[in-house]
C-alpha cells in the first residue's frame, strides 16, 4: 500500500470507526458486532503507526468515544475514565509483560506481578461519595466529562447507598444486564413484538441513559465494581489490596480476579477465564491485565486514551458450521410474522444452538439464505445465536428458496407488508396468535376503558378459557368473574357494571379499540365524525376515506383491508348482536377540533398540569403534540425552567405561550 493508499484508508478507517462508535456509545444501538468494530480499530491503529505522518489527535485511536446526551446534566471527572487500549493474540500479551518488565527494571522497581479480570459487558460509571453516603453517579462520557445518571443508579441493589466507613472516595465499576435477565427481558420484547436488544451491554447502557428514572427502576441493572478513583484518608500499594478493602466497604467487587506472579501465571488466567466464560452469570468480552503495584502504575503514567499499566485482552467469537434444516414462522402478539432458522444441534459457546431468528425478509434475502444452506452461526455477545454467512461452496443444488407467507400461519388471514416497513402482519383480528395484545388494547383506557379488566385478570381469563374472543368480554357470567379471586363478589360487581357501560361508549372509542393498523384516537374521531355509524365505515370506498383530512391513501387501504376481513366482519356481528354501541352519540355530533392541524410541544415544568394531562387536552381539541421543535410546530408551551426546546422555539420564529396562556384557549 503506498502512501496515497494508505492515506485514503486511514480517512475511511476513521469516518467508519467515528459513525460506528456513535451508533455503539451515544445511541446504544450497534450496527456491527464488537469483534467487527475491534478488527476497524486494529487496521486503523497499525496504519496510524505505519504512517505516523497522518497522525490527528482526534482519532479514535487516540480518545475516548462517547459523547453526553443531550437531557443529562454533565460531570467532570476529577480522575479521567480512560479506556484500554485491545489487544487479540497471546504474542501481545507476552510483549505487554515484557515491556512492563523492562520499564520496571528500569525504574527500580521489583518483579511486577499482575492481577488478571474479566472485562464486563457492560457501561462504564463512576461512584462518588462523602461521608460514606452515595451523592454522584456519572457515565464515561468522552472520559473527561460524562452524564449524571445519580438517580438512575439509585434504581441498581447492589450499589450501596451508605458505606461501612464514613470515608470520602470515587469508585469505577461496570453497570451490566446478567445473562439470564437479559434473555428474559429480550423473550418478553419477543412476545410483544418489540425490537430485541443487540446484546446484553447495549440494553444495561440504554437502560443506564434513560431520562426517565422510572424507566430504568424496571430494567434488571446490576454493577461490578472494579477499582478506586480516588480516596481521602487512605493509601494502598497493591490493587488487589484496593479490591478486598472496596469488597469490605459494601460495594459489588468483580468476583473474578486472578493474582499472577508471572508471564506463564497471566496467560493461564486469560486461559482459564476463556475456557470458563459460558458458566459466568455475566458476559465478558475479554480478559484486562493489570499491574498490580500502585506506585510503579503512578510511574509508567497514561497516554491520552489508556493506561500504561493495564491492557485488555480480547477472545474472538466462537464460529460453528451448521446446517438449515427448515425455515418456520411464527406469529407474534402484534402480529408480525417472524422467520426462524431450524438448525441442525450444534455447540456454540457453551450451549446447544439448534434454531435462530432470521428477524424478516430482508434479512433472509441480504445473507440469501436458502433451506438446507450450510452456513456460520456465533452468539452475538455471547447470548443470542446468529446466522454470519452462507458457505455458497457446500451448496448442492438442492437447497430451496424460502418466501414469506401471504396468509398468516396461525388463523388464514390476509399477512402483508406495507411500504416502507421490514414485517410482514397478520390482519386478522380474531387470530389467536394476536389475542392478548388485541384484548389489552380493547379494553384500555383510550378504546373502551373497561376498568378492571387489566392485563393480569385478562390472562387468567384466558388461561381459564373463559375468553377465546374480543368478543367473550360481553358474554362472561357473574360467576365467571368471582371465580377469579377468592372473595371476588364486588370486584365481580363492579367489573360487570364496567362492562356494561362500555357498551355505551361514543363510535370513535370502538373505532380505537379494533385496533386498525394506523388509525389512533384523533383518526378514530374524525372517521366517527364523518361516516356516523360502523356499517358506514365498512362500506366507505378508498376513495371516500382518502380524500378525508388526516386520512390519505396508506391508511385508507389499511381501513379498507381491515374491513375486507372474514374475521372482523365476525366480530363485528358478536359485537353488535352482544348490544356494543355502533352508531355515533348525539353529544359527539358536534366535536370541539379548535386545535385541529395545530401541533404543540411542551417543555419545562408546568403547574396546573401533568404532561400527559396537557398532551390530552390538546388531543380532545383535536391537535397533537411532538417531542421535537421544527418549523411545522404550531405552539410551544412553556412551564418553568424550560430548556433547548424554548431557545429553538425562539430562533425559528414559534409561539411560544405560558401556561395560563394555555389556560385561556382551553376554556
Amino acid at each position: 500500500m503506498n502512501k496515497k493508499q494508505a492515506k485514503e484508508r486511514i480517512g475511511e478507517l476513521r469516518r467508519l470507526t467515528e459513525y460506528y462508535a456513535k451508533k455503539y456509545y451515544d445511541e446504544d444501538k450497534p450496527e456491527i458486532s464488537d469483534f467487527e468494530y475491534d478488527m476497524l480499530m486494529l487496521e486503523l491503529r497499525n496504519l496510524e503507526k505505519e504512517n505516523p505522518e497522518f497522525s490527528d489527535e482526534n482519532s479514535l485511536t487516540r480518545k475516548v468515544g462517547g459523547h453526553v446526551k443531550e437531557g443529562f446534566a454533565k460531570v467532570e471527572h476529577e480522575v479521567p475514565l480512560l479506556s484500554m487500549q485491545d489487544i487479540f493474540s497471546m504474542d501481545e500479551v507476552e510483549d505487554f509483560i515484557n515491556k512492563i518488565k523492562r520499564q520496571a527494571k528500569e525504574k527500580n522497581f521489583e518483579e511486577p506481578k499482575f492481577v488478571v479480570e474479566t472485562k464486563i459487558d457492560g457501561l462504564t460509571a463512576s461512584l462518588e461519595y462523602k461521608n460514606g453516603i452515595f451523592v454522584k453517579g456519572a457515565t464515561r462520557g468522552n472520559g473527561l466529562v460524562g452524564e449524571d445518571v445519580t438517580e438512575n443508579l439509585k434504581t441498581i441493589a447492589n450499589i450501596p447507598m451508605k458505606l461501612k466507613e464514613e470515608i470520602d472516595i470515587t469508585v469505577r465499576g461496570e453497570v451490566f444486564i446478567s445473562k439470564k435477565d437479559f434473555e428474559e427481558m429480550n423473550r418478553k420484547r419477543e412476545e410483544n413484538d418489540e425490537e430485541l436488544f443487540a446484546n446484553a451491554r447495549n440494553a444495561a447502557a440504554g437502560s443506564l441513559r434513560q431520562l426517565d428514572s422510572n424507566v430504568t427502576k424496571t430494567r434488571p441493572l446490576d454493577i461490578f465494581v472494579y477499582n478506586v478513583q480516588k480516596i481521602n484518608g487512605k493509601e494502598f500499594v497493591s490493587h488487589f489490596e484496593e479490591l478486598k478493602y472496596l469488597k469490605y466497604l459494601g460495594f459489588n467487587v468483580n468476583p473474578v480476579k486472578i493474582f499472577c506472579g508471572d508471564i506463564n501465571e497471566v496467560i493461564e488466567a486469560i486461559t482459564k477465564i476463556g475456557d470458563e466464560r459460558e458458566e459466568l452469570t455475566f458476559g465478558i468480552d475479554g480478559a484486562v491485565i493489570k499491574v498490580d503495584d500502585l506506585n510503579l502504575r503512578e510511574e509508567l503514567g497514561t497516554t491520552a486514551k489508556s493506561p500504561r499499566w493495564q491492557i485488555a485482552y480480547k477472545y474472538p467469537p466462537e464460529q460453528k458450521e451448521t446446517k438449515i434444516i427448515d425455515i418456520i414462522c411464527n406469529v407474534g402478539r402484534t402480529g408480525v410474522i417472524t422467520p426462524l432458522a431450524i438448525l441442525e444441534p450444534v455447540k456454540v459457546a457453551g450451549s446447544t444452538i439448534s434454531k435462530t431468528t432470521l428477524h424478516n425478509e430482508d434479512f433472509i434475502k441480504q445473507k440469501d439464505l436458502k433451506i438446507g444452506d450450510t452456513v456460520i452461526i456465533q452468539k452475538a455477545g455471547d447470548v443470542i445465536p446468529e446466522i454470519v454467512k452462507v458457505v455458497t461452496s457446500k451448496r448442492t443444488g438442492e437447497e430451496k428458496e424460502f418466501k414469506m407467507p401471504s396468509i398468516c400461519p396461525v388463523c388464514g388471514a390476509q399477512a402483508v407488508r406495507e411500504e416502507g416497513e421490514s414485517a410482514v402482519r397478520c390482519t386478522g383480528i380474531e387470530c389467536p396468535a394476536k389475542l392478548y395484545r388485541n384484548l389489552v388494547h380493547f379494553v384500555s383506557r383510550e378504546a373502551m376503558n373497561i376498568d378492571g379488566l387489566g392485563e393480569n385478570i385478562l390472562d387468567q381469563l384466558m388461561s381459564k378459557k373463559l375468553i377465546s374472543n374480543i368478543a367473550d368480554i360481553y358474554n362472561l357470567t357473574f360467576e365467571d368473574i368471582c371465580s377469579l379471586k377468592k372473595n371476588g363478589k364486588k370486584f365481580a360487581e363492579n367489573l360487570k357494571s364496567s362492562i356494561e357501560n362500555s357498551k355505551k361508549n361514543n363510535l370513535n372509542r370502538l373505532i380505537t379499540a379494533l385496533g386498525i393498523r394506523h388509525v389512533g384516537t384523533k383518526a378514530a374521531k374524525t372517521l366517527a365524525k364523518k361516516f356516523k355509524s360502523m356499517e358506514n365505515l365498512a362500506n366507505a370506498t378508498f376513495e371516500e376515506l382518502s380524500d378525508i383530512d388526516d386520512i390519505g391513501p396508506i391508511v385508507a387501504n389499511s381501513i379498507c383491508e381491515f374491513f375486507a376481513q372474514d374475521q372482523t366482519k365476525d366480530l363485528l356481528k358478536k359485537l353488535n348482536d352482544a348490544g356494543v354501541n355502533m352508531k355515533i352519540l348525539e353529544s359527539d355530533e358536534n366535536i370541539d377540533e379548535r386545535f385541529a392541524g395545530k401541533t404543540f410541544v411542551l417543555t419545562g415544568t408546568l403547574d396546573s398540569f401533568t404532561r400527559d394531562e396537557a398532551s390530552n387536552l390538546i388531543e380532545k381539541f383535536g391537535g397533537k403534540t411532538s417531542s421535537s421543535v421544527s418549523k411545522k410546530t404550531s405552539y410551544v408551551l412553556a412551564g418553568e425552567d424550560a430548556g433547548s426546546k424554548l431557545i429553538k422555539a425562539q430562533s425559528l420564529g414559534i409561539t411560544v405561550i405560558t401556561e395560563q396562556e394555555f389556560e385561556e384557549m382551553i376554556k
